[in-house]
């Protein structure tokens, strides 16, 4: 079974049957976009290898971004504060708070994603992946700032915590 919603049905999607996205330090399994929502939410599950950096310092015009850690720990930006979530913090980023966030140093973090409302954020996941591996220029990434509403702001107080980490 796919992971489907019409009609205000149920979402299910079986581990075995998502779609992965994998870069160098990553693997993003995606469970549920926005076409496929009735109420439009995008979620999606994050697994960062020690030293990964998730994403540099953005914010989004419509969505408020959920964080859940399920195992490891997470360092995220908010606003101009630098923090760690631990398993079990649960975090909402509301629209235009810039935020970034990393596996927290020297650890790994397992992650569950949700955007409300969700915009078709897969495509977006699939081109960060393709820009990873060298197969799309990362210029595209900033061309599609609009459609997937992620805007990059440059954050010093960012840059320091990953210079701290490495």
């Amino acid at each position: 079974m796919k992971s489907t919603m019409t009609g205000g049905r149920p979402v299910l999607t079986r581990h075995a049957e998502a779609e992965t996205c994998a870069d160098p330090s990553s693997v993003m399994t995606l469970l549920a976009d926005s076409d496929s929502t009735a109420d439009g939410f995008t979620s999606y599950r994050s697994t960062f290898a020690q030293g990964a950096v998730g994403a540099p310092a953005h914010f989004h015009t419509k969505a408020t971004e959920l964080f859940f850690v399920i195992s490891g720990s997470l360092q995220v930006l908010v606003g101009e504060e630098v923090t760690v979530l631990e398993a079990g913090d649960f975090l909402a980023v509301p629209p235009h708070t810039p935020h970034a966030f990393a596996a927290a140093p020297g650890c790994e973090a397992d992650v569950l994603f949700v955007f409300t409302p969700g915009m078709d954020r897969f495509d977006y996941l699939r081109l960060l992946g393709r820009v990873m591996r060298g197969e799309a220029d990362a210029k595209e990434i900033a061309a599609s700032a609009e459609r997937f509403d992620n805007h990059y702001v440059d954050s010093p107080v960012w840059r320091a915590a990953l210079e701290v980490s490495s």
